[in-house]
C-alpha cells in the first residue's frame, strides 16, 4: 500500500512586487480571470468577502486542457508575512482527493522575492498519482501573472 498523505514544494524567485503579488490572490483573485484567462475562466466569492479569512470561494479553472471547478475556503491571510492558504472543500480535486491545500509563501530575498507553493495533501486511494500536474498550473500562473505585473 502506498504512502496517501504528501506534499509538493515549489519555489522560485519572483521579480514583481511580493506586495502585489499576495494581494492578487488574497484580495483581488476575481481579477485573476482578466489577467491569465487561460489559467483562470471565473472566482466568485460565495459566503464572505475577498481578502477575508473564512470566506468560501468559488474557482473555474482550465488544467491539463480541462475546464475544472473548485470551492475553497480561505483558510488564512497573514499580509505581513505574505502568505494565504486556501482549503479545497468541493469540486474536482475531491473525486481523488480526501484533503487538499494550497499555501503561498512570499519572502522578500535581496531585490527579489521568493516565492513557495506548497500543496498538502491526502489522496482517496492508493491507485491516484502525484498533483504534479497542480503543482506546474501554480507554477505558471504564477509566472504569467509576473509578466503581465512587469509590462504595467
Amino acid at each position: 500500500m502506498g504512502k496517501l498523505k504528501g506534499k509538493l514544494i515549489a519555489e522560485f524567485e519572483l521579480r514583481s512586487s511580493g506586495d502585489l503579488f499576495h494581494e492578487m490572490f488574497s484580495s483581488r483573485p476575481h481579477q485573476l480571470k482578466d489577467v491569465i484567462p487561460h489559467h483562470i475562466q471565473g472566482c466568485e466569492v460565495h459566503e464572505g468577502q475577498f481578502g477575508t479569512p473564512g470566506s468560501v470561494i468559488f474557482w473555474n479553472y482550465t488544467l491539463d486542457g480541462k475546464p475544472c471547478v473548485a470551492k475553497e475556503i480561505v483558510e488564512a491571510i497573514d499580509v505581513e508575512n505574505k502568505t494565504i492558504t486556501f482549503n479545497v472543500i468541493e469540486g474536482d480535486l475531491k473525486e481523488e482527493y480526501k484533503t487538499f491545500k494550497f499555501t503561498m509563501d512570499i519572502k522578500p530575498e535581496g531585490d527579489t522575492n521568493m516565492v513557495k507553493w506548497t500543496l498538502d495533501y491526502e489522496k482517496l486511494h492508493d491507485g491516484i498519482g502525484e498533483p504534479v500536474k497542480l503543482l506546474e498550473l501554480v507554477i505558471n500562473i504564477t509566472k504569467d501573472i509576473e509578466v503581465e505585473h512587469l509590462k504595467a
